[in-house]
């Protein structure tokens, strides 16, 4: 059931991601404890030097990162990230954010996100996720 509901979910958050879809990401895939998410660099994310405006891959990082930890069907929040740039992406790049679990305790865990433009790493995110009180979905009896 962990997939199964993970997709549901996600399908749910999505519906009211104004911010993600409107920055042309698009959701690839979620299970439970992962997610996988994928945005293009248009022209209106370039900064003055030319490549993606950091705030955007930034962005795309922390979106995966939220579908990943709700996967449990638990409303979960960001606590706090962080994020090393790796390489630039340029305009017209296909960037691709997989999201994975490290580990979680109590109400809190901690999901790495790597950023990636084909096999080169982008950007490396860290998420701390806490728990509210709360599911995303109600789960079916």
């Amino acid at each position: 059931m962990g997939d199964e509901l993970a997709a549901r979910v996600a399908a749910a958050m999505w519906a009211d991601d104004t911010a993600s879809a409107g920055l042309g990401m698009r959701l690839v895939e979620v299970t439970e404890g992962s997610a996988r998410l994928e945005m293009t660099v248009r022209d209106d994310m370039v900064n003055g030097h030319g490549i993606a405006h950091g705030g955007f891959v930034f962005t795309l990082a922390d979106s995966a990162f939220a579908f990943a930890c709700n996967s449990r069907n638990q409303v979960t929040v960001a606590q706090a990230c962080d994020i090393v740039f790796v390489a630039p992406a340029q305009r017209g790049d296909r960037l691709i954010a997989e999201a994975r679990e490290r580990t979680a305790f109590g109400r809190n865990g901690i999901y790495d996100v790597t950023v990636r433009r084909g096999d080169e790493v982008i950007a490396e995110f860290r998420g701390r996720s806490r728990q509210l009180s709360g599911t995303v979905v109600k789960e079916e009896s």
